[in-house]
């Protein structure tokens, strides 16, 4: 095992302190399961945008699919979770796989215009299809069976705080390998120079399908959860403002980072609970400012920042042995 391999002191603490959250906050779980999902789908957006350098702005279309894949399969008879789970990401990806193939043709712009077409699509498609989907009112009725026949998901959220938890770090673990082989590797070099990198021979089309595809499947994934999770599904997981949340989640955590998408989820969410309870009316007035002084002043967001923090012993040294 490579020394970029090996999982670093800081990021089995903060697994240890997500598990430890669950005796800590036993009353907050619910909100502490939304924040874990949101950031499995920050990761999810985190791969292609951060660690592929391809913008999108529909991303929201996988998130949404597999949300309602789940919701349907419950509300139809199929309610054991992770089956229910398995075929929202199988469902995501193969959606995923077929735009793919769309994303590719042209620029940047191009693939903002078809990754929001797609996003605009499906939506109208939901809200259309409402003897189906449940329209506006969302999709009611879905009951989740117990987790392995034993654990009901209760109220207080404790069994789907687990059932997330657990699902995130399966997920993150294999992302995270995946990113530390030399596939991630091939990906970045696509993301910083990819004349180069079609230059030397990596199958840079390959590489870019089967990211945006396994994407695609982490954010089904990641909807299956919330479904499941709260029981109903909303036309909202569909919208273009989730996706337009997420790329600012994105900003504030750090890009290409494997921890910037739950650390941006996290800050995000937490900071929009309290200033709606603080002040109701404009707290998206503070919530902008917030964000415009980050962007200014907290370049490569909040990792980046603790990044340079934690570089600026070695270069006093350096500046006085010079």
């Amino acid at each position: 095992m490579q020394d970029r391999d090996r999982w670093k002191p800081a990021e089995i603490l903060f697994w240890i302190a997500l598990l430890c959250l669950f005796f800590v906050f036993p009353t907050k779980l619910v909100f502490a399961s939304q924040i874990l999902i949101t950031g499995l789908f920050a990761l999810s957006l985190d791969l292609i945008l951060g660690f592929g350098g391809i913008v999108t702005l529909g991303h929201a279309a996988f998130f949404g699919l597999g949300a309602y894949t789940a919701g349907l399969l419950a509300t139809h008879g199929w309610q054991e979770p992770l089956s229910g789970l398995l075929a929202a990401g199988l469902v995501a990806g193969a959606a995923g796989y077929l735009s793919s193939f769309l994303l590719l043709r042209g620029g940047d712009l191009t693939r903002l215009m078809i990754t929001l077409g797609i996003g605009l699509l499906l939506y109208e498609i939901a809200n259309s299809a409402s003897d189906f989907t449940g329209g506006v009112d969302g999709l009611q009725g879905v009951e989740i069976d117990k987790l392995f026949g034993a654990f009901s998901f209760d109220l207080y959220g404790r069994t789907s705080y687990l059932y997330v938890l657990g699902v995130s770090f399966v997920l993150f673990a294999v992302t995270r390998s995946m990113m530390h082989s030399p596939y991630g590797l091939a990906l970045r070099s696509f993301r910083d120079n990819s004349t180069r990198a079609l230059a030397i021979g990596i199958p840079v089309k390959a590489i870019l399908t089967n990211i945006y595809t396994y994407s695609a499947v982490l954010a089904g994934f990641a909807g299956a959860l919330l479904t499941q999770s709260t029981q109903f599904v909303s036309l909202d997981v569909l919208s273009f403002e989730r996706s337009a949340e997420l790329l600012i989640m994105l900003i504030i955590g750090g890009t290409a980072t494997m921890y910037g998408g739950f650390v941006g989820a996290a800050v995000f969410m937490l900071v929009q609970d309290r200033l709606s309870n603080i002040n109701p009316q404009y707290w998206n007035f503070w919530l902008g400012l917030l964000l415009v002084v980050m962007t200014l002043y907290l370049r490569g967001g909040i990792l980046g920042g603790l990044g340079r923090l934690a570089q600026l012993p070695g270069r006093r040294r350096k500046k006085d042995n010079a």
